[in-house]
């Protein structure tokens, strides 16, 4: 089944979700930019095509909404961290969670939680191809091919907001720990194929799995073997990350420890990280195939093993 599956996973429509998203027709995914003659942002177009995607699957997502501002930008800072806090009277927006559900036949109440942001930068223009257009077309991917897949285990999509403020994901953290959900493991994939432009130009196939807890370690290093038996093309490494932040942080402020996240490099070497550069042409897309099966292979595994293997 897991060949299977890693088999569907297809880089055409990789390729055609990134472009959709990242270049033409949305050149931003952000709550503060509208393209001329369109009602609503380009987030919420943005979130409309997912949406159109998951339902094409077969999938029935779900939109939590959310109240967010955009960052301002002060060039006075680092470059690639040019991003700060908005003031009180700026407009506040209307955005959305997007989350979709593949209920498991035997364990359904263990859930296997997806994560990636979908908005690119509010602060300034950017296609945030990389981050994290590549993320949020993997996700697709990932529900395509597990479309077809009987699973044990529950699997949940999370597609949210990260570069406005405040981030999204702590909503669906915060309800995840209310209803007093099992986490069996929370996989944050952000920035995929982000890498040095050095390991671009050589071709190199990348993978950073990060992990902030003991427990996350675990999953981090089960990851990593799933990667050496099914995508060996794969460069992986494993990594401490030692702030609790990003999107996998607010699930492990929750208590959800078993948390890890997936990039491309680390640290992230992505020289038009939070740039204007960051363009889909930049993108890898054998690298981001690879990274997406080995996302596949990973769920995959979870759900078959009689015990959690971490």
């Amino acid at each position: 089944m897991i060949e299977e599956a890693l088999d569907r996973v297809s880089i055409a429509r990789l390729r055609h979700d990134l472009f959709h998203l990242c270049r033409e027709p949305l050149p931003f995914r952000k709550a503060n930019y509208t393209r001329p003659g369109q009602s609503v942002h380009s987030l919420a177009e943005a979130d409309a095509f997912i949406c159109g995607q998951l339902e094409a699957a077969g999938y029935r997502p779900t939109r939590t909404q959310c109240r967010v501002q955009a960052f301002r930008c002060d060039p006075t800072r680092p470059l690639h961290h040019w991003y700060s806090p908005p003031e009180p009277g700026d407009p506040v927006f209307a955005v959305a969670n997007l989350e979709a559900v593949r209920t498991g036949s035997e364990r359904p109440e263990q859930i296997v939680q997806l994560i990636a942001h979908k908005d690119s930068m509010s602060w300034i223009d950017s296609p945030g191809a990389h981050d994290n257009g590549t993320g949020t077309v993997a996700l697709l991917e990932v529900a395509r091919a597990l479309a077809a897949c009987r699973l044990r285990r529950s699997v949940r999509l999370l597609f949210c907001n990260e570069e406005h403020t405040p981030w999204t994901s702590r909503v669906a953290a915060a309800a995840a720990a209310e209803r007093g959900d099992r986490l069996a493991a929370v996989l944050n994939v952000d920035g995929l194929d982000g890498k040095s432009d050095e390991d671009m130009a050589a071709g190199r196939l990348l993978q950073a799995i990060g992990y902030s807890t003991d427990e996350g370690r675990g999953l981090a290093e089960f990851a990593a073997a799933c990667a050496a038996r099914h995508t060996p093309e794969l460069n992986v490494t494993v990594f401490f990350k030692e702030r609790v932040n990003d999107d996998d942080g607010m699930f492990i402020n929750e208590g959800f420890r078993t948390t890890i996240m997936n990039t491309g490099s680390w640290p992230y070497g992505d020289s038009e990280y939070h740039l204007p550069g960051d363009v889909p042409e930049r993108v890898d897309l054998e690298n981001l195939r690879q990274s997406t099966r080995m996302l596949v292979a990973t769920i995959l595994e979870i759900d078959r093993a009689e015990s959690l293997p971490f």
